[in-house]
């Protein structure tokens, strides 16, 4: 079964999929492998390339502060750019699933509803928690600006429109809680696969 796994920026999914790789649940990052295909596929650099100019690369190394700054500007590039990263990260996903054996994986990834990749997924969770929490945590991680979190955060549903395409909610404010959330899902996983 696959697992899907979406939040807001700043909701702490990847501390929860860490959670589920601690109970030995096989965790596959999209955004990691986005990265990843960017530098390593030969056929990924010609496109993005193509369509955002030599400046996209340094050699092989991919230029991300210019990629990102061509594409911010631009929502015709932003879904260019996604029509060439989407397709080759569910490709890779299919390719590293294949290579696990476990009653489920996790695909965690940002914009899964956004994206329509949810619907993929035979379950989805959504990890939530406040705005105030969220721009709290990107401001120690990233050191942004409110302003600049609050303008990435528009780019992203509301959590409230994630919610009605979501199976499963974890709300993580609280560390302690959020894990025993997260082995409560587990279980209840577990059930269903094996039916």
């Amino acid at each position: 079964m696959v697992v899907g796994l979406t939040g807001g920026i700043g909701s702490g999914k990847t501390t929860v999929a860490g959670f589920f790789k601690d109970k030995g649940i096989p965790v596959y990052i999209a955004d990691d492998a986005g990265k990843r295909l960017l530098e390593t596929s030969a056929e990924i650099r010609e496109k993005v390339t193509a369509l955002i100019g030599k400046e996209a690369y340094t050699g092989k190394t991919p230029n991300r502060k210019h990629i990102a700054s061509v594409v911010f500007n631009e929502s015709s590039k932003l879904e260019a750019l996604n029509g060439i990263i989407h397709p080759a990260v569910a490709k890779d996903f299919e390719t590293w699933k294949s290579e696990q054996n476990s009653v489920y994986v996790i695909y965690e990834a940002a914009i899964l509803f956004e994206a329509g990749g949810y619907k993929k997924c035979d379950i989805n969770i959504l990890v939530t928690a406040s705005k105030e929490e969220k721009i709290k945590r990107l401001q120690q991680r990233d050191k942004s600006s409110i302003e600049e979190i609050e303008a990435r955060m528009a780019k992203q549903w509301s959590d409230e429109q994630k919610k009605k395409l979501a199976d499963f909610e974890i709300e993580n404010h609280d560390l302690s809680l959020t894990k025993s959330r997260v082995n409560e899902l587990h279980d209840i996983i577990l059930k269903r696969g094996k039916n």
